[in-house]
């Protein structure tokens, strides 16, 4: 039996335009954390508890939102954002610290998108994501990010305040993810709704 992506059978400009999505899906995720962690910088430049934890975090929302929206696409996104932004700028003396910070940002949120699947009930199309349920998820991530962080940290054998910086991250995430979710909100309230079609006021 040939095989479904055989050319010829038409499954291959499907598989092309699959490909195609998931590029853009990552580029569009590696560009948001950016934007956001510049956004960090210039909105909320003296919230750092220690360096790349803070109060409030805003890149916490692109941790969040684009597994959620975008899959595995969307974490790798994250993986590749949370990279440049670690080695770049965060830890630039510290590759060993960089590479497991990228790890940790883009797998924690991207665990909590498959338990949401799996144990929530959530349909990978989004159709069911109500806000109650999207406001379950924040603190379901607000957690788990920062524990595989501290998880690394003590692994590492870090000098850092496991406790006290596990609070602030989690709380920092999870304010960041709604500053954002609230935001985009806002943006898209402000849209002009489209004209109803004349077929409808029938």
């Amino acid at each position: 039996m040939p095989s479904p992506l055989t050319p010829g059978h038409g499954a291959g400009p499907g598989v092309s335009e699959r490909a195609r999505i998931a590029c853009a899906s990552v580029v569009g995720s590696v560009v948001f954390y950016l934007l956001l962690a510049r956004l960090q910088d210039w909105v909320f430049p003296n919230v750092e508890f220690m360096r790349g934890v803070g109060w409030i975090y805003l890149p916490a929302g692109a941790r969040l939102l684009c597994p959620l929206l975008l899959g595995l696409p969307g974490a790798v996104g994250v993986l590749v954002g949370s990279w440049c932004e670690c080695f770049f700028h965060l830890y630039p003396d510290d590759p060993l610290r960089s590479f497991a910070g990228g790890i940790s940002s883009a797998l924690a949120p991207y665990l909590v998108y498959v338990f949401a699947l799996r144990v929530l009930g959530m349909q990978a199309s989004l159709s069911n994501l109500t806000s109650r349920r999207l406001l379950l998820l924040v603190p379901l991530f607000g957690v788990a990010s920062p524990l595989m962080h501290h998880l690394w940290f003590w692994l590492h054998g870090d000098q850092v305040d496991l406790a006290q910086g596990f609070a602030v991250m989690a709380a920092g995430d999870m304010l960041g993810a709604l500053v954002v979710l609230y935001a985009l909100k806002g943006m898209l309230g402000l849209l002009p709704t489209p004209a109803p079609r004349r077929n409808d006021l029938s």
